[in-house]
């Protein structure tokens, strides 16, 4: 019988674990040769952010402009709208119930000395050819000159370029994930700060699967009110498609479920067809969710800022970012990395620890967003029928 092979998932957490088991016996020199890797594994992220950032979200928004007119602005925008509510939803909760709830963990993780007691052997250097914002605004601003159709070459060596940037991150930094989380499990276990981590981690997971829940009863809640259907009968009729979004990890490859899902819910297929699979790119609020909800415990543990002001803007332009997230697992997280970085100075270390934080519940975001794509799918359905 062939062996499936493992998935990313059970690779992290074997490496979390494997991490933690040989901070316990490994010499200094041993440990010191995993944090040389991550040292230069962290380098090469930082220098291939730009690359990610131009080469996956110019393509996305170049291919949002076809051919929907009004009803692609509406949608983009409802999409966008939901995305940034469940980022906001997030925060606030976080800031409501982390202090209690997490208590002596953050505590214990803002006495902690954060800094490394060992360092790599050596590091190569490899600063990025431009920052994060001038990424974007190119990102941006070739996206929209895409979609004017009068930029064809452009439009073919970006999409090559796409597709180059998502062979790069398939097939060397996930495949590299597991190594990089080893290497920073492994150097917290010998430097006697994974107890204090591990603690919060587990309590944070419990508010984000109860916030998921809380997210989507809200959404169909919301299209109930739109489109005069039973919330809870069409909570129902998706779970075939979160259901395997679970096991795919990937909004993209869950479509023909949620077309089937949202067909039966009632929605047309002219505006399937078009919403869906649409959403599918646009409409991430349980992973905004994640992503909110884990920097935010980081960034308390460590006592950094945590000012809304300065998660609202992050935030809002996370929604934007993200649209380069679902052509590749954990490809949320990924897209995030550079805001992580430039707006709420999160160190490689830090990202390294939002990385395995988000992963260990990947497949329940990815779940999610799918599952709330019905819902767009029902509101726009609603305004479609009312425009005829």
């Amino acid at each position: 019988m062939k062996v499936k092979p493992l998935g990313l998932l059970p690779k992290i957490l074997i490496a979390i674990a494997l991490g933690i088991l040989c901070s316990l016996f490994f010499p200094a020199w041993a440990s010191r040769l995993f944090i040389t890797f991550n040292s230069i594994f962290g380098n090469f992220l930082a220098l291939f952010i730009p690359l990610l950032i131009i080469g996956l979200i110019a393509p996305s928004i170049a291919d949002l402009g076809k051919g929907a007119g009004r009803l692609l602005i509406i949608t983009i925008g409802v999409a966008y709208l939901s995305t940034i509510l469940a980022g906001f939803f997030s925060y606030f909760t976080c800031r409501a119930t982390y202090p209690s709830l997490l208590g002596d963990s953050v505590n214990s993780l803002s006495q902690m000395d954060m800094s490394s007691s060992l360092k790599p052997y050596f590091t190569i250097e490899m600063p990025p050819f431009i920052s994060v914002t001038t990424a974007l605004v190119m990102a941006f601003m070739l996206g929209l000159a895409m979609n004017s159709g009068k930029t064809g070459r452009l439009s073919d060596v970006m999409h090559d370029m796409r597709d180059v940037v998502e062979s790069v991150i398939s097939k060397a930094i996930i495949p590299l994930l597991p190594l990089y989380i080893f290497g920073i499990f492994l150097q917290l276990g010998a430097e006697g700060k994974v107890g204090p981590v591990l603690g919060t981690f587990v309590k944070i997971i419990i508010v984000i699967v109860i916030m998921h829940v809380t997210v989507l009863v809200l959404q169909f809640l919301l299209a109930a009110l739109v489109s005069k259907k039973n919330p809870f009968r069409a909570l129902l009729t998706m779970l075939p498609a979160y259901a395997t979004a679970l096991g795919t990890q990937s909004s993209a490859a869950t479509i023909p479920v949620t077309l089937a899902c949202a067909k039966k819910n009632g929605v047309s297929q002219e505006v399937a067809d078009f919403t869906v699979p649409l959403c599918a790119t646009i409409h991430m609020p349980c992973s905004i969710l994640k992503i909110t909800a884990c920097a935010y415990a980081i960034s308390l543990g460590l006592g950094m800022p945590c000012d809304p002001a300065l998660y609202m803007g992050f935030v809002m332009m996370l929604a934007i970012t993200m649209v380069a997230a679902p052509g590749v697992p954990g490809g949320a997280i990924m897209a995030s990395l550079a805001l992580l970085g430039s707006m709420l100075g999160f160190d490689a270390n830090m990202q390294g620890l939002m990385i395995a934080l988000y992963i260990a519940m990947d497949s329940f975001g990815t779940a999610g967003n799918v599952t709330g794509d019905g819902a767009i799918a029902l509101i726009i359905n609603k305004i479609a029928s009312k425009r005829k």
